[in-house]
């Protein structure tokens, strides 16, 4: 099945994403080996270029090392794994605050609205 990829940024930006996510989700736990460039480049039916400019990124940011002998890897820093987790989750949360102003909600109506979900869920 194929990644849903679209035209709002660049495609190797978005797989970054997809992995960095599948990472941080526990899809691919701390110390897992990844699958090769070929296959993750297949299942996302992207060029294998374009797969390795994206994890050549990741592994610039510690998420991902690679061993010449035995491919890549998730690094073990469950520290920075969970830094990367709170990041997206603050991302998410600035960008959901910002769409709710956007609609022209006050900082009350904004905290009811949360409070009657949060109630919603429970």
């Amino acid at each position: 099945m194929a990644w849903e990829l679209n035209n709002d940024k660049p495609i190797y930006v978005q797989l970054m994403d997809y992995i960095r996510l599948s990472i941080i989700s526990g899809r691919y736990g701390a110390g897992d080996k990844l699958p090769s460039v070929r296959e993750l480049a297949h299942t996302a039916s992207v060029n294998p270029n374009t797969m390795q400019k994206a994890l050549s990124e990741l592994e610039n940011t510690g998420l991902i090392f690679s061993n010449r002998t035995s491919g890549r890897f998730v690094t073990d820093n469950s520290a920075l794994i969970n830094q990367c987790r709170k990041d997206l989750a603050t991302q998410y949360c600035n960008d959901f605050f910002e769409k709710l102003k956007s609609l022209g909600l006050t900082q009350s109506e904004i905290n009811s609205l949360i409070e009657d979900c949060r109630q919603e869920l429970h």
